[in-house]
C-alpha cells in the first residue's frame, strides 16, 4: 500500500513538473518571438527598454499582457513612435488576442503567419506604412473580431477568405492602393462603404454571379 502512494506521489509530481517544463518552454518561446520583433524595429523612445531576453518569460516586459499561465495574450505598442518591419515569428504567440501595433511607422509587409494566431481577437496594424498584399492566410483567425488595416500602402485584393470568419464585427482598410471588388458575402454585409473609401482602384460593392472580383487587381 505504502509502494503505491509512493508511485501515485511520484506520478504527480512527475505530471506537474512536466506540465511546468512545457509552460517555461512555451514563455521562452514567446519571448524569444517577440525580441525578434524587437530586433526588427526601431524604438527611438525606449518604450522595448524593459524586454530583457534573460528573463524566464516575457510577462514583466512593459506593454505586453499575459493570462494566469504566463502566456502572452496582449501586446500593446500602438502610437510608440516604432518604425522597422514585422517578424514572422509573431505566428508563434498562439495565446495572443489583441495585436495592437497602430499609429507607428511600421513598413514592410504583413507576414503571412500571422494567420497561425488562433485566438486573435483584434488586429489593429492602422496608420503604418505597411505595403505588398493583405495575406488570405487571415481568413483562418475564426476568433477575429476587428481587423483595422486602414491608411496604410497595401495593395491587391480583399482577400474573400476574410468573408468565412463569422464574428467579424469591424473592417476597416480605407486609405490604402488596393483593387478588385468589395465583398458582400458574410460579415462583410454589414460593414460601412466608407470602411472602404480611399482606395483609387477598388471598385464595388461586388456583384454576385456577374463579375470576378479581382478584374483588373494585380
Amino acid at each position: 500500500m505504502v509502494a503505491q502512494n509512493s508511485r501515485r506521489e511520484l506520478l504527480a509530481a512527475s505530471l506537474i513538473l512536466t506540465l511546468a517544463l512545457i509552460r517555461l518552454t512555451e514563455a521562452n518561446s514567446e519571448g524569444d518571438a517577440l525580441h525578434a520583433l524587437r530586433r526588427s524595429l526601431s524604438d527611438p523612445d525606449n518604450v522595448l527598454q524593459s524586454w530583457d531576453p534573460t528573463l524566464v518569460n516575457p510577462c514583466t516586459w512593459f506593454h505586453v499582457t499575459c493570462n494566469q499561465h504566463n502566456q502572452v495574450t496582449r501586446l500593446d505598442l500602438g502610437n510608440s513612435n516604432l518604425s522597422g518591419h514585422l517578424v514572422p515569428e509573431l505566428g508563434k504567440l498562439e495565446h495572443l488576442q489583441y495585436l495592437e501595433l497602430y499609429k507607428n511607422e511600421i513598413q514592410g509587409t504583413i507576414p503571412s503567419e500571422l494567420g497561425n494566431l488562433k485566438s486573435l481577437i483584434s488586429l489593429d496594424l492602422y496608420n503604418n506604412n505597411l505595403t505588398g498584399k493583405i495575406p488570405s492566410s487571415l481568413g483562418k483567425l475564426k476568433s477575429l473580431v476587428f481587423l483595422r488595416l486602414n491608411e496604410n500602402r497595401l495593395t491587391g485584393p480583399i482577400p474573400r477568405e476574410l468573408t468565412a470568419i463569422s464574428c467579424l464585427k469591424v473592417v476597416d482598410v480605407s486609405g490604402n492602393d488596393l483593387c478588385g471588388t468589395i465583398p458582400v458575402e458574410g460579415p462583410f454585409e454589414h460593414i460601412p462603404m466608407q470602411n472602404f473609401e480611399n482606395n483609387l482602384r477598388l471598385e464595388g460593392p461586388e456583384l454576385l454571379g456577374l463579375a470576378s472580383y479581382d478584374t483588373n487587381c494585380t
